[in-house]
């Protein structure tokens, strides 16, 4: 699992001109190849709340299914573990994390065929005083590789919400068409986990 690969693309530097945009509610797109027939992307957005009060909304997984129209399912298969103190590179402050085992099934028409897809996942979830953030790793599922990390840091008087996915579904599909896939409907669906988590 390459984890190095999606952290590395969550800071990404961009200038005034484009946190602007994020402020004003653009969402921010980077999409890359991920393997011969995967893909990758991150994707930033800002939340007009505190971070505090978009963290149990996101660990809901159950509510997953508004915020991400193609889901059909999003289950808590295992209690959380107890919470562990870890150290963090970030700083000499522990960081808290919490284990739990995820179900997550999706339809998707694409072109003119329907794909079903189903996932079990490795979810940890991380409370930093820096950050929050909740990583996903791919126990088993319709992917030959799957890995997530979706991240919340203080920004202006809200929070920014940067997630990143990189993947390889079993069936062969050409990279360029994931890629093109994903440019088309992660900000929609990303404009709606953000009104889903603002109501």
């Amino acid at each position: 699992m390459a984890f190095a690969l999606v952290e590395s693309a969550i800071d990404l530097g961009w200038d005034k001109a484009h946190q602007h945009s994020l402020l004003q509610g653009k969402v921010a797109l980077e999409t890359r190849p991920h393997s011969a027939w995967g893909g990758a992307v991150t994707a930033q957005m800002y939340l007009p709340l505190d971070r505090q009060q978009v963290w149990p909304k996101l660990t809901d997984y159950s509510r997953w299914v508004q915020y991400f129209p193609s889901l059909t399912q999003s289950q808590v298969l295992s209690p959380a573990s107890e919470p562990s103190s870890e150290p963090s590179s970030e700083s000499n402050q522990p960081a808290d994390s919490i284990y739990k085992r995820l179900y997550q099934a999706a339809g998707k028409t694409f072109l003119f065929l329907t794909a079903q897809v189903e996932i079990y996942l490795n979810v940890t979830e991380t409370v930093h005083p820096l950050r929050h953030q909740i990583q996903f790793q791919l126990e088993k599922g319709s992917f030959s590789d799957f890995a997530a990390l979706l991240k919340l840091q203080d920004y202006e008087s809200g929070t920014l919400l940067t997630y990143s996915v990189q993947a390889t579904p079993s069936i062969p599909i050409p990279t360029q068409i994931i890629q093109e896939g994903i440019r088309l409907d992660l900000p929609n669906n990303m404009r709606s986990m953000r009104r889903a988590i603002c109501q």
